[in-house]
Formats: C-alpha cells, sequence, structure tokens
C-alpha cells in the first residue's frame, strides 16, 4: 500500500482554500455540503459575485495571514508563483495544518483523493496524484454500484448505535444485528427513501419482532437492451437478486450482471408460444417472494410501457406483498435515439404516441384516425408481423403514402439494423429484409430528416 487514505472529521473544523480560479473554486466547493467552516482567501484578483452564488459569502478577497492559518486543519493552494507558494506552505505547517498544493504531489502533505460521496458513506479512490484521471474513471464505476440513499442508512446506524449497545451487550449479539437490520427490511426501506420506516424497522430487529424475512418483488426496466442503457438502481436490484425472473427482450449483457447463484426463471413470451401464460408469471412472484426472497421481475424497455407490469404489480400487491417499480429506459426512446430519429420536433412533430401492434383478442383497436393526424410521429411496439394491418390502417386514416418510417431492430445492441423507406412501403420493407428481431417502427416527419447525412450501410436499407 503506498497511500494510505485516512477519514479526516470534518464537524468543527475549518478548511482553507487559497487561490484564484477554477482550480480554486472547485477545491472550495468540495467542501460545500461538508460540516466543516470553509474559507475561501481569493485574493485582490477574484470578485465575489463571480463565483458559484453558494460560495459568495464563503469569499474572502485578500491573501490569508498566519493568524487566519491558526485554527485550520487542512490548506488548500491553488496558484501564485513558487516563493508565495512555499512561504505559505512553511507557515501552515508550523502550525500544524495539513497542506494540499493543487496539481503537486511532491509539495503536499496529502492528495485529493477522488470521492463518491452519500453523504454518511464517503469512499475515496487515490492513486498518490499519479493518475488522476484514472482515478475518476475508477468512481464513475462505484457511482454506479453505490445506492444515492445509502448515507441514509449509514446515518440511522449511527443514530442507534448507543441504543444498540445498551440493549445488546455482546459484541458478536451486536454484529449479527447489524448484519439483520442493514440488508433486509430497513435496508429497502432506507434506500427507498422511507427513513422513517426504516428507522421503525431496525428497532423492530431490536426488539425482536421481526420473526422472518419478509419477501419483496421487484418489477425493473432493463432498457432496450444495451447494459450500459441500465439505471443504477436497476443495475443493483440485479446484484442483489435472489430471483430472477426475466422474459426474451432482456440481453444477455443484462442478465450477465446479476448474481450467479440466483435462481433465474425464462417466462418469456413469443409470437404463439406462451409457455408461461401471464397468471402462472404472476403466481412464480408471489410464491418466491412468500419465501423471504428478494425477487426482481425484469423485462425489456419500461415495465409499464406495453410490458404488462401494471398487472403483476396488482397481483402480487393483491397478496399482500410489497412490490417496488423501477423504471427503464423505454424501447421507442431508446432505438429512436440510437438511429439519431428525434421523435418530437418543432418543424415536424408536436405529439408523439407509442402504440401496439397486437392488441388482445375482442380487444378494442388503436385509435388510427389519432395515430395518422398530421405533424405528429407515431411508434409502434411489437410490429413487424402486422406492419401490413399497419400500413393500410394509417392509409385508410388519411396518413399519406410519403410519409417516413423507420424501422430499428434490436436498437442499441450489437446486432441493431435500421431500415428506412415510406408509409406505402412498410410491409415490403419488412419482408424485403427479412425483419424478425424486436423491432420499433417509427412513422412521421422525423424518420425522415437528414436522410443525406446517414452512413452509407444505412443508406443502403431505403425502400
Amino acid at each position: 500500500m503506498r497511500v494510505f487514505p485516512a477519514a479526516i472529521p470534518l464537524e468543527g473544523k475549518t478548511v482553507i482554500v487559497a487561490g484564484y480560479g477554477a482550480l480554486a473554486e472547485t477545491k472550495a466547493r468540495l467542501f460545500l455540503s461538508s460540516p466543516a467552516n470553509l474559507i475561501w482567501f481569493a485574493g485582490t484578483k477574484t470578485d465575489p459575485a463571480s463565483v458559484d452564488a453558494a460560495l459568495q459569502t464563503r469569499v474572502i478577497p485578500r491573501e490569508p495571514t498566519r493568524e487566519d492559518l491558526r485554527d485550520a486543519t487542512l490548506l488548500f493552494i491553488a496558484g501564485g508563483d513558487e516563493a508565495q507558494v512555499s512561504a505559505l506552505s512553511e507557515q501552515a505547517r508550523s502550525l500544524g495544518v495539513l497542506v494540499n498544493v493543487v496539481d503537486s504531489p511532491a509539495q503536499s502533505d496529502f492528495q485529493t483523493p477522488a470521492i463518491v460521496d452519500r453523504d454518511g458513506i464517503v469512499v475515496s479512490i487515490a492513486s498518490g496524484g499519479a493518475a488522476p484521471v484514472l482515478s475518476v474513471d475508477i468512481r464513475a464505476a462505484v457511482e454506479r454500484v453505490l445506492p444515492a440513499r445509502v448515507g441514509v442508512l449509514a446515518d440511522l446506524a449511527g443514530e442507534l448505535r448507543s441504543t444498540v449497545k445498551s440493549v445488546l451487550g455482546k459484541f458478536d449479539d451486536r454484529r449479527a444485528f447489524w448484519e439483520r437490520a442493514l440488508r433486509g427490511p430497513a435496508r429497502d426501506k432506507a434506500l427507498a427513501g422511507d427513513k422513517a420506516g426504516a428507522r421503525r424497522e431496525m428497532l423492530r430487529e431490536l426488539n425482536g419482532e421481526n420473526d422472518a424475512p419478509a419477501g419483496i418483488v421487484h418489477l425493473v426496466g432493463a432498457g432496450p437492451g444495451d447494459p450500459d442503457l441500465l439505471t443504477l438502481k436497476a443495475a443493483r436490484l440485479l446484484r442483489e437478486a435472489d430471483v430472477l425472473v426475466f422474459d426474451r427482450l432482456v440481453s444477455q449483457g443484462v442478465l450477465d450482471l446479476a448474481r450467479r447463484d440466483a435462481i433465474r426463471i425464462d417466462v418469456g413470451k413469443r409470437k404463439g408460444d406462451h409457455k408461461v401464460p401471464q397468471d402462472a408469471i404472476g403466481n412464480i412472484l408471489i410464491d418466491h417472494a412468500r419465501r423471504g426472497l428478494r425477487v426482481v421481475r425484469i423485462k425489456g424497455g419500461d415495465p409499464f410501457i406495453f410490458g404488462r407490469g401494471g398487472e403483476e404489480l396488482e397481483a402480487v400487491r393483491a397478496a399482500g406483498i410489497e412490490c417496488q417499480v423501477t423504471p427503464g429506459i423505454s424501447a421507442a426512446v431508446a432505438c429512436a435515439a440510437s438511429a439519431g430519429i428525434p421523435l418530437t420536433h418543432r418543424d415536424h412533430a408536436q405529439t408523439v404516441t407509442f402504440a401496439s401492434g397486437v392488441v388482445k383478442q375482442d380487444g378494442q383497436d388503436a385509435n388510427y384516425r389519432a395515430l395518422s393526424a398530421p405533424n405528429s410521429t407515431s411508434v409502434f411496439y411489437m410490429g413487424v408481423g402486422a406492419a401490413p394491418e399497419i400500413q393500410r390502417k394509417m392509409l385508410d386514416a388519411g396518413r399519406a403514402g410519403s410519409t417516413p418510417v423507420a424501422l430499428v431492430e434490436n436498437g442499441t445492441t450489437d446486432q441493431e439494423r435500421r431500415f428506412f423507406g415510406t408509409l406505402s412501403g412498410l410491409a415490403d420493407l419488412v419482408t424485403n429484409n427479412a425483419i424478425n428481431g424486436p423491432t420499433i417502427i417509427i412513422v412521421g416527419e422525423t424518420a425522415g430528416l437528414d436522410v443525406a447525412k446517414r452512413a452509407p450501410t444505412e443508406m443502403e436499407n431505403f425502400a
């Protein structure tokens, strides 16, 4: 270990920044949310009114004196000539102040780590000042896996620590309690933003009122296929799932993020092949949750846009089981963006409508008159097999045959293909290009924008 990332308590401490410009402001901003007394000596070259509004009251337009440094714990020096930096550093060290000279590890007592700040939880990534860009990249990776509200959980643990110690005299008993409390219902409520509920659950656990862990179901949107388009919360829930219930639109890259020892249940439907009926899917979720397991029902795109997530939410809650929903990037939005197609445009489309190419047997069809309105974009899910019907119904409703259309197959994945044409040739576009993967059909003027700028391989797919 070449560096030791010590944690310095900031309560009641004074942090001083000396210098001007962007580097000094960045260091000062780092401590805005801390309990430290932050003072920024910006010299005479900085107008306090020109800096971040939250920092203006912390700016003193002069150089720091020895008396200013007397009560400081940390000093950051940003800018100045060699003699000034050296003199200020010596003054500070003679008073026991730790000094950081920005972008100069050799002159510093410590380096500023890349920080992931979750209030009660702070993670630092240090490279000894040798590779700050690499530290920033690692911080971004940590940001993806650390829940935004994990600090709430840490704060609760701090508030209850003395109570727990008074109730549980033995160290092993306290450790067992914290393992249950910080990995059970209290954690779920804290991460969902319910601090009061998390506190109640911790106290219930301390009082021995929780007989067995309660199961939970999470309805999670997997996005359009690219694992990088998962939300941070969705990625975390995948890692924590005891049971993973998935459909065929969830990519392998997304499934690979789940625990290897999680129970995996494929309930994917295909045209003419619904091996697991919808009622049975609901029963699977309920049965596993009743065993006290953490169940993740993951669906392609967003679970509430043609994903029947509403039906599953209703079934699980009717069974008395907690169910939470984590949205995903919808396929329509992601695939259109991947292809560079705006779904709305001030000059061409003032509205956008999502529709299903497949309707429930004996169910009500979509309103094709509304879908065919001018200055609008219509996006069809599950429309490949229904392309001839979509074409006919839109033409019958008055949409011009020359209206641009775009089809994005396997959008955002390595297998993505894009096809462009007109409404009158929609059915032929599907047939001639043997389109059979998950596809979004976009109908409207925006589907034909900037055609000349498209890549040559895409131009070949026009009809």
